[in-house]
């Protein structure tokens, strides 16, 4: 019997994650593997986070708060909106598809970088849109082009800032142009995961185009800075219509119960916000210059993470880099993009690039 998929559907690559230590260690019998690839905090979890999760243990039989009430506030405190303003997802991932599905008809449009967070295509394809993509300028978006690139059929613009795999910032001046030039009937998405990494203090206050009543949507997440990747919880700070317009497709119960306990806790952690940020400082500069001893450019990132030219096939080199127990990400050609992780975490990292790129240069 045939299935019927949507041509959308069929035309889709499913996501392919940062490959984990588990499975790298069972394929080559390593005994330590380093893992730079998919952004996480080197340092784990908040221990704030940490020492409320046992308390959830003996309610786990019930569902949990369905409107999240106490986390919801938590975040609205923090931004100085209201509760009604925020929208909580497994992962911040989870509102992408919440957007799609919710502004999108078929053939209507959504515009983007061409190199960017890929979950943005595939959701726009999943809701039987139009992925419109921009070039990067520079590695940066562009973002006299994306104004450009928007239509009457133009119902969603995504810009991930600092960008992913990039690591590169749009400043304050340059979102001020672009939301000038954006019509009404347009929701801007403005995907921050890597918001608490950031040191330019040329960085957008998006908060304030929503205060404003601008269509906007400002995704933040706890999978990064605050270390609860594995517990998949983000959220979005909009206006009062646009959420209110995205719970009537949220699934019911979506932020679980040991996940809001924890993102309530590590968002007061701030001595280990700091704390990552120093880390993350430190380690940026380890690594770049490192990076520049072997001869490469790195991009300047406002992230957690480096993308850089290996000057040869990336995927060669990420292969090659397994081999010596370390993980990195190949997004594509001669581009690797490396987590920052902790000083010997780095040590170790720019030793094995070191020996793939001589090995490369004798082969």
């Amino acid at each position: 019997m045939t299935l019927h998929v949507h041509p959308d559907i069929a035309a889709l690559s499913p996501y392919v994650p940062g490959k984990p230590i588990e499975e790298l260690q069972r394929e080559l019998g390593l005994s330590r593997v380093i893992k730079l690839a998919s952004n996480e905090n080197p340092l784990g979890p908040s221990p704030k986070a940490l020492a409320v999760i046992n308390e959830c243990a003996a309610t786990l039989h019930r569902y949990p708060d369905g409107g999240a009430f106490k986390l919801r506030q938590a975040l609205a405190h923090r931004w100085k909106v209201t509760d009604e303003q925020i929208i909580l997802g497994n992962g911040s991932d989870e509102i992408l598809g919440l957007l799609a599905r919710t502004f999108l008809s078929p053939g209507d449009e959504a515009v983007m970088a061409d190199h960017t967070f890929v979950i943005y295509h595939m959701e726009v394809m999943a809701a039987h849109g139009k992925a419109v993509t921009v070039p990067l300028k520079d590695w940066r978006h562009d973002v006299a082009a994306m104004a450009s690139a928007i239509t009457d059929r133009t119902r969603l613009v995504f810009l991930c800032n600092p960008n992913n795999p990039t690591g590169t910032m749009v400043s304050a001046e340059e979102v001020a142009w672009l939301l000038g030039r954006v019509p009404d009937h347009v929701v801007v998405v403005f995907d921050e995961a890597y918001f608490e990494y950031v040191r330019s203090s040329e960085f957008p206050d998006s908060m304030a185009w929503i205060k404003e009543g601008r269509h906007v949507i400002v995704l933040r997440t706890f999978s990064k800075i605050y270390g609860l990747a594995g517990l998949r919880i983000g959220y979005g700070v909009t206006t009062g219509e646009i959420a209110n317009l995205l719970n009537r497709v949220r699934p019911p119960f979506n932020a679980n119960s040991i996940a809001q306990r924890a993102a309530l806790a590590a968002l007061d952690d701030d001595e280990h916000v700091a704390r990552s940020r120093a880390v993350n400082q430190a380690g940026m500069e380890q690594i770049a210059n490192g990076l520049r001893a072997l001869g490469l450019a790195p991009i300047n990132s406002e992230a957690n993470f480096v993308y850089v030219d290996v000057g040869r096939d990336g995927r060669y080199v990420f292969d090659a880099m397994l081999r010596h127990g370390v993980i990195v990400r190949h997004i594509e050609g001669r581009m690797i993009r490396v987590t920052i992780g902790q000083a010997e975490e780095n040590r170790v990292f720019l030793a094995a690039l070191a020996q793939v790129l001589q090995q490369g240069e004798q082969g």
